[in-house]
């Protein structure tokens, strides 16, 4: 990875890059922050904005998706944990502009929630990755292919994630599992790493290989729809007692109108919230079954 990000320079042979390159990096020994800034100034320094996946946020909704608070986004790194600092560290790195990204052992120290984030974040990433993870999980679920040191200065790459590789490389179960790194994932959402194993992979993969697991906001979603249900159904009640009582008919005709309306309106979306918590919960089933 230091060959091909210049840091070093090869013993022997060459090192070509493409043109136009915007490479951003994620190392294991971060860069210190600067602890006198807000947690928005280490993302944005200032700017109200970023771009992501070719559209724009706003620099609060992108942070409140890694878990910062109001309160934390406009407040001093300095107060900061250290694995809310790590979280920091990835949120900056992915609001900078870039068409590669090089990620070294990301998931160290991160949370689920951050984890699963991060997975959903690299897939709609339109650039090349270049993951190197002892992860073997997030390497399957982000990766499209997989460098692998097979020793004597051979490098091969399969594809698909470490899983993939079990199952193409002939030596792989006999050796433990060789040396792996991540190749670049090239195109739109692609392949993701797999568990804690020393491999590498590029993004993209082969979306058949196994049922897609409910993103990071997908769950959040199936987590709220009860509530949300509930909410709907409470309205509803109150709506038709409303609509029950005598005295109701005696307002103004239009009022009658707005309350059938609205009633009308509940409904739908009680049965659309009931609809896409079943297809929710098909595809959590799905994805656990293919496990």
């Amino acid at each position: 990875i230091s060959h091909l990000l210049g840091s070093l320079e090869p013993d022997a042979g060459e090192v070509t890059h493409g043109t136009k390159l915007e490479v951003a990096h994620f190392a294991q020994l971060h860069d210190p922050l600067d602890e006198s800034k807000t947690v928005m100034e280490i993302v944005t320094d200032g700017a109200e904005t970023i771009s992501f996946g070719g559209r724009e946020r706003h620099v609060m909704g992108y942070l409140k998706d890694f878990l910062f608070s109001p309160a934390e986004i406009r407040g001093p790194v300095r107060k900061l944990s250290g694995g809310e600092r790590r979280r920091l560290q990835i949120a900056r790195l992915l609001a900078r502009p870039a068409n590669v990204l090089v990620l070294d052992e990301p998931t160290n120290d991160l949370d689920l929630e951050t984890l699963e984030l991060l997975e959903d974040l690299l897939l709609e990433f339109q650039g090349t990755l270049i993951l190197i993870s002892h992860d073997r999980e997030f390497l399957n679920n982000v990766v499209t292919s997989t460098l692998v040191f097979e020793g004597e200065g051979r490098w091969a790459e399969y594809a698909g994630g470490y899983d993939d590789w079990l199952r193409q490389s002939p030596g792989a179960k006999q050796s433990g599992g060789a040396k792996s790194g991540a190749t670049d994932k090239s195109g739109p959402a692609g392949a993701r790493p797999k568990k804690r194993s020393g491999s590498s992979g590029v993004h993209g993969k082969n979306p058949a290989a196994r049922p897609k697991k409910l993103t990071f906001n997908e769950k959040r979603e199936l987590e709220a729809l009860p509530a949300t249900i509930e909410t709907l159904e409470e309205e509803k009640a109150a709506l038709f007692k409303e609509l029950e009582s005598p005295d109701f008919y005696r307002n103004q005709g239009d009022a009658v109108v707005k309350t059938n309306e609205r009633v009308s309106e509940v409904t739908a979306q009680i049965e659309a919230a009931y609809a896409r918590w079943e297809e929710l919960e098909a595809k959590r089933e799905a994805a656990a079954g293919g496990r």
